[in-house]
């Protein structure tokens, strides 16, 4: 497909099932979506739904606020009807749903494209906007981390196998975000010690550009069934470089330029579990 294409299938497939609640919310009915993604049977979408809850979970979100269960009538024969479970989605929930789906399906890996965009645009940045910096940080630094695993085994079905194999294909990626700025540069500029890791000296902003980063090569690498080291280490600089040039085209700033914040995530962790044990 062209993008023109793309586009068009997207906005046919995913806004015309779009709902409006009485608040003005969006929102998706899960039966619907297992229609669009083409799943036969709901047991199989349902094991997504699923996983994609725990990742919501894992986030520092509430399930329920975008994972609801409602019912849903059908029609039977001679006009009797019958109500089933279904679950209303947000914007974000459909995202987490669709990079929990098998990318192998084309109507999966253009859903993904969609929601990532579409998703990281309004329903994130909306819910993230209530939140205080530090929250935001902890809530995507937390997503990184589960996203981050997904795409080690991406790169692994791919051929990046030796832990050095993984180092270079990780600093790949960050070459292609940084202007060419590898994994040391970041951490010298950053002013961070030997045992230190740079996401958790990040601010939200630049942790959200990384995690674009992240989940659009983890795509790129399972839709195109890449293979290869040295393919998917240009797959991961070929993502990076072009998540920087989409901050470019917006006027913003570019990640080696965001400050670093004082107090790292992993303290900032810390700290909450103590106010949670003392509770």
């Amino acid at each position: 497909m062209t993008k023109k294409e793309v586009t068009a299938y997207s906005q046919q497939t995913f806004e015309s099932i779009k709902h409006i609640d009485e608040n003005g919310a969006e929102f998706w009915l899960a039966r619907e979506l297992q229609i669009a993604l083409e799943y036969a049977q709901w047991r199989r979408f349902q094991e997504s739904v699923e996983r994609a809850k725990t990742a919501c979970e894992a986030s520092g979100l509430n399930v329920m606020d975008h994972f609801a269960d409602v019912g849903k009538m059908i029609d039977l024969a001679k006009g009797a009807q019958r109500e089933i479970a279904d679950i209303k989605l947000s914007r974000y929930a459909c995202y987490l749903i669709v990079m929990n789906g098998d990318p192998r399906k084309e109507v999966i890996a253009l859903g993904q494209t969609y929601f990532a965009v579409k998703t990281r645009r309004q329903e994130i940045a909306d819910d993230l906007a209530q939140l205080s910096e530090d929250d935001k940080r902890l809530a995507i630094r937390d997503e990184v981390t589960i996203r981050n695993k997904f795409l080690a085994s991406s790169a692994k079905a791919a051929g990046v196998v030796t832990p050095v194999d993984y180092a270079v294909f990780q600093n790949r990626g960050y070459q292609g975000l940084y202007n060419g700025l590898g994994m040391k540069d970041i951490h010298k500029r950053k002013g961070l010690k030997k045992n230190e890791q740079i996401l958790d000296h990040m601010g939200a902003t630049e942790l959200a550009a990384n995690l674009f980063r992240i989940t659009q090569t983890d795509d790129k690498l399972r839709r195109e069934n890449i293979k290869g080291k040295e393919k998917a280490n240009e797959t991961h600089f070929a993502v990076g470089k072009k998540v920087r040039q989409t901050i470019a085209e917006l006027g913003g700033t570019m990640p080696e330029n965001l400050p670093t914040p004082e107090k790292s995530a992993k303290l900032l962790k810390k700290k909450r579990l103590k106010r949670v044990g003392k509770k």
